[in-house]
């Protein structure tokens, strides 16, 4: 028994706050993500999130054997890149899908705070990143003129 349990509850060198931590911050910017119908909803984003800490605490935990963890975050940082482009494309000579591409590079920041401890941080630049998208939109609406041009964000009622 004792040894199921631990199978079940220990995941070192991972943590349950972690991954918590990640399901939260995916789960926070993917609701509006897919609330609004873009790329990138709540599975795709708590998957971003998690894989990128998982990547981020293999390396902190293999550190002494095979050098600087930090090596794998510029990894992710390049590797997430080439994701974000992935959502990103031209509709009559307009990009689209810069947002998005932006959350999912936020994504992968967000899991690699997590991966070096700094939860409440994850948390609050996950909070702050939907405040500004739901103010920067507001504004939007009250002025019309901030979107001529620029993008057609699917937010219209």
């Amino acid at each position: 028994m004792e040894l199921l349990e631990r199978w079940l509850v220990d995941i070192d060198p991972f943590s349950w706050k972690s991954v918590l931590t990640c399901v939260i911050c995916g789960s926070v910017i993917g609701f509006e993500r897919q609330y609004y119908g873009k790329p990138a909803g709540i599975r795709t984003s708590i998957i971003i999130c998690m894989s990128t800490y998982i990547f981020v605490a293999i390396s902190k935990s293999v550190v002494n054997f095979n050098g600087d963890y930090t090596r794998v975050i510029g990894q992710i940082v390049t590797g997430v890149g080439f994701l974000g482009a992935g959502v990103m494309f031209s509709k009559k000579g307009l990009v689209i899908g810069v947002t998005s591409a932006s959350f999912i590079w936020l994504l992968a920041g967000l899991g690699s705070i997590i991966g070096i401890g700094l939860h409440r941080a994850a948390i609050i630049f996950s909070v702050i990143s939907i405040v500004i998208t739901f103010l920067v939109g507001q504004l939007e609406r009250l002025f019309k003129g901030l979107k001529k041009g620029v993008h057609d964000d699917g937010y219209e009622e």
